[in-house]
């Protein structure tokens, strides 16, 4: 073979190499002939299922800058890639990847540690009922079974499959009815062989481009050895336990009160609805509606409320009402209702309608709830 032919053999082979993720990109995707209801019970079938893969979360939520709400708007504003080893919804690992570092999630049991790289430090954290979303939320499957938990048939209809990770996943459209929905419209891609959703687009109401974004760009099903999805500190870590975890996991642990069982004419959402008819998990954050449709009300102590309330005046997106202070982001929508005689506001937050969240801090000003024996 001359120097010739070698090299044209070499650039041959460097051609295919780069074109063939496109050509299996392009490559026809077959369907199949499967209904909404029976692709969602597939869905739902694989809950089991352990998985390694790379995610990528696209979000155009912009946020107002205020500290106690920092994580949301990373989370939800920003371009998110993160590694993921799944054995089972006790047992996982979440890599964040970012330019400043790496930050991992580790869950086993009722247990999680965050471990940051940079600054060797693991945070035990506890697992509460109720605190604001963070990097594992919005992977895929995760995102997917809460946008779907309480959905009814009628809401739901199929797609045209397409391929995500270099697998054939078919399409499941959810179109929520609920006219406090805040979002018009879920798109879901679920991975034909193992029925794990590699990719789900959210779309505020009559918007025509997803607010949200995750997708698998790679995925590999199959059972995750123990040492990947587990993690000792090394012995020169700094450790620290946090029981408060954050604002709302605070809020719903020691504030005072009772959350009615329901709000806004959204109902307790699904198994939060405690014995005696709140709308809790058992504390004082009431969460309400079914799908992607969520309300939350954080009741603030006044300094915590005062602090939030200073951070958000006067800048955009941020509306004063009579009800309150109104941040709209659509899907997501925030309300720092007046404060009430105690100097104590209600912090209603969700992906609802902004009347939705105007009716909810109509109804907890008419009828303050609060604990038996309390003011």
């Amino acid at each position: 073979m001359t120097a010739a032919h070698r090299w044209w053999t070499v650039g041959v082979v460097v051609v295919l190499l780069i074109a063939s993720p496109v050509l299996v990109r392009a490559l026809p995707v077959a369907d199949e002939d499967v209904s909404a209801s029976a692709l969602f019970s597939r869905l739902e079938d694989s809950r089991g299922e352990s998985f390694a893969g790379y995610v990528e979360t696209d979000g155009t939520v912009s946020l107002p800058e205020n500290e106690a709400l920092s994580s949301l708007g990373d989370l939800l504003g920003e371009t998110n890639r993160m590694r993921v080893w799944w054995s089972g919804p006790d047992t996982w690992r979440v890599a964040s990847l970012r330019t400043t570092g790496e930050t991992d999630l580790v869950h086993r049991g009722e247990q999680m540690i965050r471990w940051v790289y940079e600054s060797k430090r693991a945070t035990l954290i506890p697992d509460v009922p109720v605190r604001l979303p963070n990097a594992s939320d919005l992977l895929p499957h995760q995102l997917v079974r809460l946008a779907l938990a309480g959905v009814e048939a009628s809401e739901l209809s199929r797609l045209p499959a397409k391929r995500v990770a270099g697998r054939s996943a078919l399409g499941l459209r959810l179109t929520p009815r609920d006219e406090q929905a805040g979002i018009g419209r879920v798109d879901v891609y679920v991975d034909r062989d193992t029925g794990v959703p590699l990719q789900v687009e959210m779309f505020a109401a009559g918007s025509r481009s997803p607010s949200l974004t995750s997708r698998y760009l790679d995925f590999s099903p199959g059972a995750q050895p123990l040492g990947v999805v587990s993690f000792d500190p090394p012995p020169d870590a700094q450790r620290r336990f946090d029981d408060v975890v954050d604002l709302a996991a605070a809020a719903d642990r020691f504030a005072a009160r009772e959350p009615p069982p329901s709000l806004a004419g959204l109902p307790a959402r699904g198994a939060s609805a405690s014995s005696s008819g709140g709308a809790s998990f058992g504390g004082s954050v009431g969460v309400y509606g079914r799908g992607p449709t969520v309300l939350l009300a954080v009741p603030l102590w006044s300094r915590s409320a005062d602090q939030v309330r200073k951070s958000l005046q006067n800048q955009p997106r941020v509306q004063t009402i009579d009800q309150g202070i109104l941040v709209e982001a659509a899907p997501l929508r925030l309300l720092l209702a007046e404060p009430e005689h105690n100097g104590t506001s209600w912090l209603l937050a969700g992906t609802v309608t902004s009347k939705a969240l105007t009716d909810a801090a109509e109804e907890l000003t008419e009828n303050r709830p609060s604990l038996s024996g309390l003011p």
